[in-house]
């Protein structure tokens, strides 16, 4: 009947809200209009994040009712003097980070640990061994 056919269930929609992390973990809680435990946290291929306690998030809201969320990411910094267009670049804690530049430049700000192999040039790196002494 007429009726019956305009009974649709509705379809999935998405929104989204600002909320503010209250666990952090691989899965966190955050308020945006209540708390909601147990969010998938999401990021672009290749990048994990783990936000603090207390970070402003972005939540997607999907499905029928917004009832699945997730947490997609944060407010971006202020963007580095003289970054260009398709640079990257990521930061962490402590002032520490890695810089992708476009001409072709990596620059990494911290302590910087290799574990495995370390080439240079496209040859085995082996330390200077020119006064008897070994240095980096």
């Amino acid at each position: 009947m007429w009726l019956s056919s305009k009974m649709r269930t509705a379809p999935p929609t998405a929104d989204t809200d600002l909320g503010v992390t209250t666990i952090s973990g691989d899965s966190v809680g955050v308020v945006t209009r209540g708390e909601v435990r147990a969010l998938p946290v999401y990021g672009p291929g290749g990048y994990i994040w783990m936000p603090e306690n207390g970070t402003t998030v972005l939540v997607i809201k999907g499905g029928p009712g917004g009832e699945e969320q997730c947490v997609a990411g944060m407010r971006q910094e202020t963007i580095p003097v003289g970054m260009l267009p398709g640079e990257v670049y990521l930061h962490g804690p402590n002032d520490t980070s890695v810089y992708l530049r476009q001409n072709g430049a990596v620059e990494l700000r911290g302590d910087v640990e290799i574990s495995g192999s370390l080439m240079v040039n496209g040859v085995p790196y082996q330390p200077c061994t020119c006064g008897g002494e070994e240095t980096p």
